[in-house]
């Protein structure tokens, strides 16, 4: 399958420098492998449409598998003041990192997308987002450079303050898990801190997953009544022999976002042994890899520096504000 040997020299590198997550390593591969000369030729002809079938297919199935790591027990176990923190903080980094984009002066679509990934939980949220809003995969490709660069920030930089901040390893954990991005980012981020900052932050990390499925669905009900609004528009156009009248409506909720529920569902029956999760999540860290490794491979390092310096500055100025946002919701769930 195409790319499977990047996900492979993913995971190698990761076992060899854990502090790097596979799944950022599988974008960085996949940048690499367009921008070089003779991999370059290889990407963008005889290998592109397996690619794009990857950063396409396989990043929906693996959100479904995504799913198999929340268990509403443990994200109820939190309690309702943190959950309702941690909610707010997901609804303001959207919408701040949406009106930041657009001050920006970004794209709707891209603003949208750049919002999604990093309020939730980074490439999957923004390939969700994309498939309910029938955004082109060619136009996910930004958004996901830009999530995992700030990110892998986030990896360097957060363990960085925790003494010049005096925190706590459990409110350092709380402030990873509500403020970076992709969930192996977290547990890259947190487990400097040691195994009690790591639980709490991939807890609360997976709280803010779980708020995929309301905001596509969100998303997914906002198109389906544009669609209609539409439909009527090209209806009254056709009666006037103007346009055809076809149209057909989005899904209000993708089947994969169903499948994402059914996972979580699934998961928290406490049905599935340790050994059936331990697979479920290499399946999942499997189709991502491959999945983000096609999305690499779509991104130009020259069309990225020509056109992405705005974009960067944005993403930039979000990270900082999710930052502070998800360190003051921490400092509220846990008191010193």
């Amino acid at each position: 399958m195409t790319g499977l040997p990047a996900v492979a020299a993913a995971f190698a590198l990761h076992a060899v420098i854990p502090a790097l997550p596979a799944m950022t390593l599988a974008v960085v591969l996949g940048l690499l492998a367009a921008n070089f000369p003779g991999s370059g030729t290889w990407v963008a002809g005889r290998a592109r449409p397996g690619l794009d079938f990857s950063g396409k297919h396989l990043m929906r199935a693996g959100i479904v598998v995504l799913g198999l790591k929340v268990s509403v027990p443990e994200v109820l176990g939190l309690g309702w003041t943190s959950l309702l923190l941690i909610a707010a903080v997901v609804l303001a980094s959207f919408a701040g990192t949406y009106g930041i984009s657009r001050l920006f002066r970004l794209p709707r679509e891209a603003s949208l997308l750049i919002a999604t990934g990093f309020s939730i939980c980074g490439a999957s949220a923004i390939g969700a987002m994309a498939a309910v809003r029938r955004i082109r995969h060619v136009d996910t490709v930004l958004p996901v450079a830009l999530v995992t660069l700030c990110g892998t920030l986030a990896i360097g930089v957060l363990p960085l303050l925790t003494h010049p901040l005096r925190l706590s390893p459990e409110v350092f954990g709380a402030w990873t898990g509500a403020s970076v991005h992709d969930v192996g980012q977290v547990v890259a981020t947190a487990q400097t801190a040691g195994t009690s900052a790591l639980a709490i932050a991939v807890v609360v990390k997976l709280t803010r997953v779980i708020l995929l499925a309301p905001m596509v669905a969100a998303a997914g009900l906002q198109q389906r009544f544009v669609s209609r609004k539409a439909s009527r528009k090209r209806s009254g156009d056709a009666a006037a022999g103007l346009v055809s009248g076809d149209g057909a409506f989005p899904p209000l909720v993708p089947l994969f976002v169903l499948g994402f529920l059914a996972m979580v569902v699934l998961r928290s029956t406490g049905w599935l042994s340790p050994g059936w999760l331990d697979v479920g999540n290499a399946v999942q860290e499997l189709l991502l890899g491959m999945a983000l490794f096609g999305l690499g491979s779509a991104v130009r390092i020259r069309t990225l520096l020509h056109t992405g310096s705005r974009a960067l500055l944005a993403a930039l100025a979000s990270w900082f504000l999710i930052a502070v946002l998800g360190l003051g919701a921490a400092l509220l769930m846990i008191p010193s």
